[in-house]
């Protein structure tokens, strides 16, 4: 990675971090924003490294690019709404090269299986220790953080994940939505 594609992926996450956090009470906005930046960065960066590592296994050079509007976007709608609502559109992973349909597959794949194993390691970590409420309600908003954007990258929509998944391999695509359907239950019951 190089220090330009670091510089954007950090830009990236404390911007989306930031919108998440919004609120107009500057109290409110402190308190909420060191959770933020902890569950986005194990969603966001972990979901994006995630697509980078298995482009670059099958040989196809990558990189993170954000997008400037996007993030201009989020953090105007956050403030438009007081932090209510927040679509974020931070970037991608660009693929250099051609990846073929089934590469394209796992590599759209990845991201998603990152928030997933993020999302199992927390709650099992949760079942295991049973730590004090205020820890286990931090680390389960950690675990649904990564659940609602590894669940929502699968919508079958381009440029999301689901609509390079779906295509190729149904059976890995329904294979992902029980996963998803499984971690959000065992998170929603601990």
């Amino acid at each position: 990675m190089d220090r330009n594609e670091a510089f954007e992926l950090i830009v990236s996450w404390l911007t989306i971090s930031i919108a998440f956090a919004w609120d107009m009470d500057p109290y409110t906005f402190f308190h909420h924003l060191p959770f933020y930046l902890v569950a986005v960065g194990t969603a966001f960066i972990f979901h994006e490294l995630a697509h980078r590592y298995v482009a670059n296994r099958f040989g196809y050079p990558a990189r993170y690019v954000m997008w400037r509007e996007g993030l201009f976007f989020a953090l105007l709608l956050a403030i438009a709404t007081n932090g209510r609502f927040v679509f974020a559109a931070p970037g991608a992973v660009y693929i250099f090269g051609h990846p073929r349909p089934r590469e394209n597959a796992y590599i759209s794949a990845a991201g998603p299986l990152a928030n997933l194993v993020v999302a199992f390691l927390i709650c099992g970590f949760l079942f295991l220790t049973q730590p004090v409420k205020s820890i286990s309600m931090l680390l389960q908003g950690l675990a649904w953080v990564n659940l609602f954007i590894g669940a929502f990258n699968l919508f079958p929509l381009y440029p999301l994940d689901g609509s390079k998944v779906l295509p190729y391999s149904p059976a890995l695509y329904v294979l992902l939505l029980v996963l998803f359907g499984v971690g959000f239950t065992l998170c929603g019951v601990m």
